[in-house]
């Protein structure tokens, strides 16, 4: 099964024909399943996307590996923004929870940003009794939790728990703040966070640049003060949008999709 810690490297560029070399046995779109017994979970992982080619050549290079050695019947689903209106990273999730659920009797969705790699494959990628927070101690905040309601970067919910919240908010546009509104949601249904040690839930971020179309959004602290009041009208159930392409890659299921703009 797993290895324990694991040197985490982003100086040399990864092709895709290394991922290849790597993953005899993936099959088209990103879906594995174990030989040798019958995986406990079905799990669908969902990235949210836009122009980050690179980023998703490494969480492939390290993940697709790391998620066999888990024994897990997974799939991989790249969430991509189309256009150029404002990032919606929160909708981008919801969709990849519907999307994923039309191919597969999904039961697990573990939803990761593209920049984070985990350090120690004893993080499984699976759900749990409650709503999992997988990124516990991430480099960028010196291996520590920014704060103890922080649920960003990697989580994992079950589809009873996505559910039992009516999913994310969709009207989250820009950087910030739906996190803080997903934590909230958790705990107005009685949920509480589960998480690994700090030392198995390290791990790596991509260094970067903020995103154009990423910018802060200054409406996130109104919206995360009014969860309890928007939470049942605006999540999963009033999800809309628009498909424009599905493409089978040999690591990924990316599909991209009109989310609209602000607004509308």
């Amino acid at each position: 099964m797993g290895v324990g810690p694991l040197r985490v490297e982003f100086s040399d560029p990864v092709s895709l024909d290394l991922v290849r070399q790597q993953n005899p046995r993936l099959g088209a779109g990103g879906r594995y399943r174990p030989d040798n017994c019958v995986a406990l979970q079905k799990v669908a992982l969902i990235i949210p996307f836009r122009h980050r080619e690179d980023h998703l050549k490494f969480w492939l290079y390290y993940l697709h590996p790391i998620l066999q050695r888990q024994q897990l019947d997974y799939g991989v689903y790249v969430i991509n923004q189309s256009g150029e209106d404002t990032f919606n990273r929160a909708k981008l999730l919801n969709v990849g929870y519907a999307e994923a659920l039309k191919e597969y009797d999904y039961d697990c969705f573990v939803f990761s940003d593209v920049d984070l790699i985990p350090m120690d494959d004893r993080n499984t990628y699976r759900c749990y009794g409650q709503p999992r927070h997988l990124s516990v101690s991430m480099d960028k905040f010196d291996f520590r939790l920014p704060y103890w309601q922080y649920f960003g970067g990697v989580s994992s919910l079950s589809k009873e728990q996505f559910l039992k919240i009516n999913g994310f908010p969709n009207n989250y546009w820009g950087w910030g703040g739906e996190d803080d509104d997903i934590y909230n949601r958790l705990s107005y249904k009685g949920m509480s966070i589960s998480r690994p040690s700090s030392d198995i839930g390290r791990c790596r971020m991509i260094r970067h640049n903020r995103d154009a179309k990423n910018e802060e959004n200054p409406q996130r602290f109104n919206r995360i003060a009014h969860t309890r009041d928007t939470m049942s009208r605006d999540g999963i159930s009033s999800l809309k949008y628009m498909v424009v392409k599905v493409e089978k890659a040999p690591f990924y299921t990316m599909i991209t999709v009109d989310v609209g703009k602000p607004g509308s």
